[in-house]
């Protein structure tokens, strides 16, 4: 096959989606298939491991400028006529993406979309609620238009068949087992922490509103203005818009800054507890990562991030928002107990079942069935417009 990508960010390891994208590209290339890529955000040096990716026009997107608004001109289209895709891959339903799905339409080329960001779910905490029902009404018109939504769960598919989309297809989320690993735990990052005789206390992922920083900085004044402030560590992964306030409001904490390669699986796994409170999660690839480093996940009830812990049964699921909950359940987790360790244990197996090979597997299926039935589709047309010539 070959198959046209279009995604919103093509830098290695920016979030979750992204990560998700680079290994669909690796299985469908480690496949056989032909694989471009389109995006308005690309790393610059990086060559993609022979990979060929297109930089579309672009601008910074106003509230969240670490993204970018791309612009299908000329040049894309034309680039896209020279490959010839056998099907169309939109990881990223905005304006690209929109130019991407009609193009497609035009040329009676299959396309799939991938459901990664619960984008509407963010409105609320820039006060653009009221954006959410026309933000859903695009979105349903979007997938309705492909041939195929991958949904990467349950609870996400129920919600985009409650909106009226069609053709929902689950593609869940793999971890890459020999790089997230708790035998990457390092005493030495833990001494740098100040972190001896602790225990640290995890998140990773952007700090923006959105992740619902605000309940981790609260359950952070719990544990420092009481008797067990002594007995644990905060260790803040990432970086975003509101890390000024979060370096200011928990002084005690450690920061570590955006973590890429091998610093970022040794991190998870020389920490004890991963806290993430996010209700906007689709996925939560984070928590996943977290299960594979022998963390325990203390996580939301909404959101992606409750079904990883319920369906591998390696961590406490809160009731949304509420920071006696969190702080509570990660105080449980203080320490060797019984229930820390049967946790810890129950993630470790999960994680092994989650190989990427086995998740793309489906996708890259589920593909070749759409071309193939593109193909003698339009091989029939072909047939029955030469017999009415002849």
């Amino acid at each position: 096959m070959k198959i046209a990508l279009y995604s919103g960010t093509f830098i290695r390891d920016k979030d979750g989606a992204v990560k998700s994208i680079y290994q669909l590209v690796a299985s469908l290339r480690k496949n056989g298939h032909e694989v471009v890529v389109w995006s308005p955000d690309v790393s610059v040096g990086d060559n993609h491991n022979g990979l060929k990716v297109n930089k579309v026009p672009s601008v910074p997107i106003l509230l969240y400028p670490d993204y970018k608004l791309g612009f299908f001109t000329g040049e894309t289209r034309r680039q896209l006529d020279a490959f010839v895709p056998d099907i169309v891959h939109i990881s990223t339903p905005d304006i690209v993406g929109r130019a991407f799905l009609l193009y497609a339409r035009k040329k009676n080329i299959p396309v799939a979309s991938a459901f990664h960001t619960d984008f509407p779910s963010y409105f609320s905490y820039y006060s653009l609620g009221f954006a959410v029902k026309y933000a859903w009404k695009y979105l349903t018109w979007f997938y309705n238009n492909c041939n195929i939504v991958l949904a990467p769960n349950e609870s996400v598919r129920l919600k985009l068949a409650n909106y009226n989309i069609r053709n929902i297809g689950i593609w869940s989320r793999g971890v890459d087992k020999e790089l997230f690993d708790p035998l990457r735990r390092s005493e030495k990052l833990r001494s740098g922490w100040n972190a001896v005789g602790r225990s640290v206390i995890v998140y990773a992922g952007r700090f923006v509103l959105y992740k619902d920083i605000e309940v981790v900085m609260k359950v952070y004044d719990r544990f420092m203005q009481g008797e067990y402030a002594d007995l644990v560590r905060f260790v803040m992964i990432g970086s975003g818009p509101e890390e000024e306030e979060m370096k200011r409001r928990m002084p005690e904490a450690v920061f570590t800054g955006y973590l890429t390669g091998e610093e970022l699986p040794e991190a998870y796994a020389s920490g004890d507890i991963f806290l993430f409170p996010s209700t906007t999660e689709a996925f939560c690839n984070v928590a996943l990562e977290a299960l594979a480093s022998g963390l325990p996940v203390v996580v939301s009830d909404v959101g992606g991030c409750c079904d990883i812990a319920d369906r591998s049964a390696g961590g406490i699921v809160v009731r949304q928002g509420s920071v006696c909950d969190f702080y509570s359940k990660c105080l449980e987790l203080i320490g060797d107990s019984l229930r820390y360790r049967e946790l810890r244990a129950r993630g470790l197996a999960y994680s092994e079942t989650q190989s990427w090979s086995s998740v793309n597997g489906f996708v890259i299926d589920r593909y070749q069935e759409m071309v193939d039935r593109s193909k003698r589709s339009a091989g029939a047309a072909e047939g029955s417009h030469g017999v009415n010539n002849v």
